[in-house]
């Protein structure tokens, strides 16, 4: 019987080793030919796959989200029930940050994507894509969870989701580079949790604190 071919499975394993390649030397060393010798496989089956670097840059910046994604769901999926909306979100945050070598790694090597993106059209328009994604996917679990009660009515989940967001991506790089400790960043997310989850506005709690109420 004829071998069957995993195509996709291939592709995987060709970004794998684009990954790897990136996360030791960098996007200039990532060359057909590096991410063959990388990946044990001849530079004609990579070919086969991808007809240029930046269409292989592309299909393995698609693998990292994804695999990223599978991590947050693994991260969710192990929370004890029931989950509220707050344990969710900080899921998704947490997981975001470089806080061992496997997520330091992924993030060395999407910010070496996101600087090539900045020149090359293709990759930024996915990278740009990735990002509207994730902003609605954040933005709907914030909806949902006013929606039960646990984020108050008055808070608006579009500008809500730019705040944490902007917060999760500006600690990443002052983690990496160790200018905040693991502990830092996870209080100051939890921090911003805290107020986003407050069962009372800002006024009411501003009214309280004047009147002198232990809230």
């Amino acid at each position: 019987m004829p071998k069957i071919v995993d195509h996709e499975e291939r592709r995987r394993q060709i970004a794998e080793a684009v990954l790897r390649v990136t996360a030791k030397r960098g996007l200039e060393a990532v060359s057909l030919r590096d991410v063959a010798a990388e990946g044990g496989i001849s530079m004609g089956r990579v070919q086969h796959y991808f007809t240029n670097k930046d269409e292989m840059l592309v299909f393995a910046c698609g693998f990292m989200i994804e695999r990223m994604n599978q991590r947050i769901a693994e991260r969710i999926a192990a929370a004890p029930a029931p989950k509220t909306g707050r344990e969710i979100l900080r899921s998704v945050f947490v997981e975001i940050l470089p806080l061992d070598e496997e997520r330091r790694e992924g993030t060395r090597v999407w910010i070496a994507f996101l600087a090539r993106a900045s020149l090359e059209p293709t990759l930024k328009s996915f990278m740009r894509d990735t990002w509207i994604a994730g902003h609605h996917n954040i933005a709907a679990m914030m909806r949902a969870a006013q929606k039960r009660g646990e984020i108050p009515a008055d808070r608006d989940p579009e500008r809500e989701t730019v705040s944490a967001l902007s917060l999760t991506d500006g600690l990443v790089s002052h983690v990496l580079m160790g200018h905040y400790s693991a502990e830092t960043a996870l209080r100051a997310i939890d921090d911003h949790l805290d107020r986003l989850f407050a069962t009372k506005s800002r006024g009411q709690a501003d009214c309280v604190s004047r009147i002198g109420i232990d809230a």
